[in-house]
């Protein structure tokens, strides 16, 4: 990657600015201050003209940032391009040449992959060299002055104890090291059993249970995530969250168990069981809040209509129908998925104009928590608009 690169992703995002201002007329015309709907219908032109996509996350991270400090992969790079009107990234570059620039058709490896291998074969050990030297053996003769005596009856004669004591001690050493290895080896095994048994005598010696949970009033598993909060006699709470058709696996050597569970869709429940006579596997009603599911489904339902008078029918009666369920002074976020934008506060008017333009986004529409005062009117919501990727999880 080289400066150029960057200044060309600069240009490309101007021209990116300039398609979409031809058809459409968002609330900034700087496309770094998008944000919200604006987005949306980007993405939904994005999807239409270049038959590709770009996470609400990347555009947080390369639209809102400027001048950027990395390019976006080269997939990336070449969707924008397709939507600007060209046929690829190079191709673009190539009609915006800077002075004295000059492309590689096949660019396989830029500078950061370059300084990457630099880096690996840099790091990479050195063998000791090591030279084999022939030793050299000097043998030497050893003087016996006994040999010298002319006088043969004289001549003292030595016995070579040493031999014999050599085979004595190496016949011994063996058997101690067997002995001392084995010890060594018995020891061990013990204290490794002893660690295992301590390790894991809460697995050892607890049972698992297992909690699933359905709708009331319908028999079927809840629609939302659940929150699952397990309170334990002097101990911090426990949170799990349950996915929308999973059950709660909990293993515990305890006697008791106090659960608090809540939904954004469900009055909340706690649960309190004596494990001593309770049942392994059991299901556990939640009581739908209808009205909080009342909203939800009209913020999500389809008004796609037959012909344009009748979609226009539907949008009037949706909206008419979320004026009536959400309070004038509801307080709505809307949360993103990245470190820079992490919340965005809607009013009553902006959520229902969101809701009631007909885009593909808004079949992940994910509503975190609803909340309605004594009167019934929703005066809280917080709510997600899922990528592909979290929905496939």
């Amino acid at each position: 990657m080289t400066d150029l690169d960057l200044l060309h992703f600069e240009q490309l995002k101007k021209d990116v600015q300039g398609q979409y201002l031809k058809e459409y007329t968002p609330s900034q015309d700087d496309i770094s201050k998008w944000k919200g709907i604006d987005i949306i219908y980007f993405q939904e032109d994005l999807r239409k003209k270049a038959k590709g996509n770009i996470s609400e996350k990347s555009f947080y991270t390369y639209f809102k940032t400027s001048p950027v400090t990395k390019l976006p992969r080269i997939d990336m790079l070449n969707l924008l391009s397709i939507y600007a009107g060209y046929n690829s990234w190079y191709d673009f570059k190539k009609q915006h040449l800077f002075a004295g620039e000059l492309l590689q058709e096949n660019e396989n490896f830029d500078d950061e992959d370059l300084d990457e291998l630099e880096k690996t074969v840099s790091e990479a050990p050195e063998l000791p060299k090591i030279e084999f030297q022939p030793k050299k053996v000097e043998i030497r003769t050893p003087e016996n002055t006994d040999l010298q005596k002319s006088n043969t009856e004289n001549q003292q004669i030595t016995q070579n104890k040493t031999t014999t004591n050599e085979v004595e001690i190496s016949s011994v050493s063996p058997k101690k090291n067997f002995f001392k290895k084995n010890a060594w080896a018995l020891v061990t095994s013990v204290l490794i059993t002893i660690t295992g048994i301590l390790g894991f005598k809460d697995v050892l010696f607890s049972k698992t249970y297992k909690y699933c949970f359905i709708d009331k009033d319908r028999g079927v598993s809840v629609i939302n995530t659940l929150e699952i909060m397990v309170v334990k006699e002097n101990e911090s709470p426990l949170m799990y969250k349950i996915k929308p058709g999973e059950c709660f696996y909990y293993s515990t050597k305890d006697k008791n168990l106090k659960m608090r569970i809540s939904a954004p869709f469900y009055e909340p429940l706690e649960v309190n069981r004596n494990l001593e006579n309770a049942p392994e596997e059991e299901k556990i009603e939640l009581k739908p809040d209808d009205y909080k599911m009342a909203v939800y489904y009209f913020s999500i339902k389809d008004i796609k209509g037959g012909n344009p008078d009748e979609q226009v029918a539907l949008i009037k009666q949706k909206r008419n129908q979320l004026e009536n369920l959400i309070s004038n002074n509801a307080v709505i976020y809307q949360v993103y998925d990245n470190d820079t934008y992490g919340i965005e506060s809607l009013n009553k008017q902006k959520y229902i104009t969101l809701v009631t333009t007909p885009t593909t986004s808004l079949k992940n529409l994910n509503v975190i928590e609803m909340k309605k005062d004594n009167k019934g009117k929703i005066v809280s919501i917080k709510f997600k608009i899922a990528t592909t990727d979290e929905k496939n999880k």
